[in-house]
């Protein structure tokens, strides 16, 4: 399934947890280099995502040159976002062009997130979907102008009061656009303590029709976060992804790679395992039990032939081969059509009809 028909096609109500749609954030991991990129692609459709997004910008319009850096300087030691964004914005409209093609190729999903008015118009053709950072969860003329696209908006929410949330989805819905909601906190990475995966379901709560989801900025470790994320009901979770978890900078460290991608498809083949489905009725498994640890309607003492059926003449014991307990008032006033023996499992041939 693609991403906008999730998005529109999205209905509250139905299964509380399904498999998520996989979103690898590439960003600008690879560095200005195109065969690179085109290895992020290829990694990531093998590891399993459905998307890999990148990130659309030039650094003189997304951040002044008085711009500090909000980010770990151990990890990236550059202390201006402006000069960090004018190492990797290299790459434009023809090269993002490019890797769309090689997405097609590769049968994955090809996002990026437009950070000024000029991506997002080539970006239009592109791609059905538009990703509005954090950062422009407050950027009303941007917000506005996206949505008059008319294609789904998938928001994240970092670093944002509840208030500011519902302020952004009200100008989303005063367009008419359909809406996807991620949980987000805006650390790179976030402290484990810090992931605060119960804003999911709040979320979920608060805005019955839209999609929830994720994007997290934990470290990867055993993939855990998604897990527990899945299973408070993300319909969308979106990661950094690189192709080297050891490489310098502040989206390799804390980002998952093919590997981890396909851990975590592995983890999620068990938990669908144990979730199994969400209808309410016996598995086939159950029929053993089903039919002998119930119990039937039985004889508490010998019942004379001709006799009317009195409650004192009845105990429910097993096996559930007999007569339902359920039908225990239906019996009453019956009469036995021949003698009954004390602890017989009943049956209703055993009565006149």
């Amino acid at each position: 399934m693609k991403l906008r028909q999730l998005i529109e096609e999205y209905r509250p109500g139905g299964a509380p947890v399904c498999r998520p749609y996989i979103i690898a954030e590439a960003g600008v991991n690879h560095e200005g280099d195109m065969e690179l990129a085109k290895r992020l692609i290829d990694e990531a459709a093998e590891g399993g995502a459905e998307a890999i997004k990148f990130q659309t910008y030039k650094a003189d319009t997304i951040a002044s040159k008085d711009s500090p850096s909000y980010w770990d300087l151990s990890k990236e030691p550059t202390d201006s976002q402006h000069k960090l964004f004018q190492k990797y914005d290299k790459f434009w409209k023809s090269e993002y062009e490019a890797l769309a093609r090689h997405c097609e190729g590769a049968g994955i999903e090809f996002l990026s997130t437009p950070f000024d008015v000029e991506s997002a118009r080539f970006l239009n053709d592109m791609m059905e979907v538009f990703k509005i950072s954090s950062s422009d969860l407050n950027n009303k003329p941007f917000i506005d102008y996206l949505c008059g696209f008319g294609k789904p908006i998938v928001l994240s929410t970092g670093a944002a009061y509840l208030w500011e949330v519902e302020q952004s989805v009200s100008w989303i819905e005063a367009h008419g656009n359909a809406l996807s909601l991620l949980h987000c906190v805006l650390n790179y990475p976030t402290d484990d303590a810090n992931a605060n995966l119960a804003m999911i379901p709040e979320l979920a709560r608060k805005f019955p029709e839209h999609v929830v989801g994720y994007s997290d900025h934990t470290l990867p470790r055993d993939m855990k976060t998604l897990e527990v994320a899945t299973l408070l009901g993300a319909r969308i979770i979106e990661k950094h992804f690189t192709h080297d978890k050891t490489l310098p900078g502040n989206d390799h460290y804390h980002a998952m790679d093919k590997e981890d991608l396909k851990r975590f498809h592995a983890r999620m083949d068990l938990l669908f395992g144990l979730l199994g489905g969400h209808r309410k009725e016996p598995l086939a498994s159950e029929a053993p039990a089903r039919r002998n640890a119930r119990r039937s309607l039985v004889a508490a003492r010998a019942i004379p032939a001709g006799k009317r059926v009195e409650a004192e003449d009845l105990t429910w014991k097993r096996p559930g081969h007999g007569i339902d307990p359920r039908d225990f008032d239906r019996l009453l006033g019956c009469t036995a059509a021949a003698a009954i023996e004390e602890d017989a499992v009943l049956q209703w041939p055993m009565f006149e009809q």
